[in-house]
Parts: structure tokens; C-alpha cells; sequence
């Protein structure tokens, strides 16, 4: 058997799956900001999905989603931007649903950071929640050898520098949903 964590987002989702024993059998993200309406977007998702579900001959357990944000925070999120997250959140969970034909299980980011043990330093200016987070998991998952997506930056006073693709963030929000999920079932 298998779990699944998604990290559900309107421009990028995260997809982690795990193996009982918590060891990596996938990890990817779907960049979905080129696409136009919450339908083509949970039509990519839903393709995704099915691929993994046909590659993958285990039966799923569980699927954790991190839960979607259910407040609006001033200069961050918009009530109309919360509301577009929460529909495809949804959608998404609704197909993930149909698909591994498993109620999905709803994981709240802090208490599944608390879970795994991931404490974020507060005080730390150089390093932003998301990146504390993806360091985390890559040192995690160091002895897997996981190969993050890089792209190398065209323009800038980087120019020519390779950095993490920016959807390996959604894939360590994804994986440390489901690590919560499973320490949380347990």
C-alpha cells in the first residue's frame, strides 16, 4: 500500500508518494500557471493523477492535502483569492477521491510541520518559510539521492546560476503532508 500527499494550489501542485515505511516512491509537481480556469487546471491535475495511479499497482491507503488557507491575512491573500483556492482544493480532492477511490484526509500546514518535527526559525531573515521548509526536506531525503528540478536563471545578476524549479517547493509541502499524514494515522 501507498499514501499520497498533494499540496493544492492554483499555480503549482505538489504530488508525494510515500510507502508505508515513509521512504519516497515519487515526487513531482504540476505547474498549472500557463493554463486559463480552475477546469483546465483540475483536467491537468486529473491526468496527473491518473498517470500515477496507472504506473502505481499498490493500492492507496490514504491521501493527505494540506489544508487550504481559512483566513484572509491582510496584503496576502484576497477573500476572492481564498475563495478560487478553496473551490480547486475542492476540485482536486473531489478527483483524487474518484481516482484512488479514498476519502481524502485533510492536514493543517502547522500541525503537520509539528508532526514531523520541522521547526521554522522565525528570526532567520536570509531564509523564508518555504525555503526552511524545502531545506528540511532535502535533508531528509539526502540518502535518496532525489534529484530536484533545477532550471538555470536567463537573466538577472544571477544570470547563469541554476536554482531549485520553484514547484519543488509545492513537492516538499507535498511530502511533508504526507509524512504528517502518516505520523498522524498511526
Amino acid at each position: 500500500m501507498i499514501d499520497i500527499g498533494l499540496d493544492i494550489s492554483t499555480s503549482c501542485t505538489g504530488i508525494c508518494v510515500l510507502a508505508l515505511d515513509g521512504s519516497l516512491l515519487d515526487l513531482q509537481f504540476v505547474k498549472l500557471t500557463k493554463l486559463d480556469g480552475l477546469w483546465r487546471k483540475s483536467d491537468m491535475v486529473r491526468d496527473v493523477l491518473l498517470k500515477i495511479s496507472k504506473e502505481r499497482k499498490e493500492p492507496v491507503r490514504h491521501v493527505f492535502v494540506e489544508e487550504n488557507l481559512q483566513m484572509f491575512r491582510p496584503g496576502l491573500s484576497s477573500a476572492k483569492t481564498l475563495t478560487t483556492l478553496s473551490r480547486f482544493n475542492g476540485i482536486v480532492s473531489y478527483v483524487a477521491r474518484e481516482i484512488f477511490s479514498v476519502e481524502p484526509i485533510s492536514i493543517n500546514v502547522n500541525h503537520g510541520r509539528k508532526a514531523v518535527g520541522l521547526k521554522l526559525d522565525r528570526k532567520d531573515k536570509t531564509r523564508n518559510t518555504k525555503q526552511q521548509v524545502l531545506d528540511w526536506v532535502q535533508l531528509k531525503l539526502v540518502d535518496e539521492e532525489y534529484p530536484w528540478p533545477t532550471k538555470i536563471l536567463k537573466s538577472g545578476p544571477r544570470k547563469g546560476i541554476a536554482i531549485v524549479e520553484p514547484g519543488c517547493y509545492d513537492m516538499a509541502d507535498a511530502y511533508v503532508t504526507c509524512l504528517a499524514g502518516q505520523v498522524s494515522c498511526t
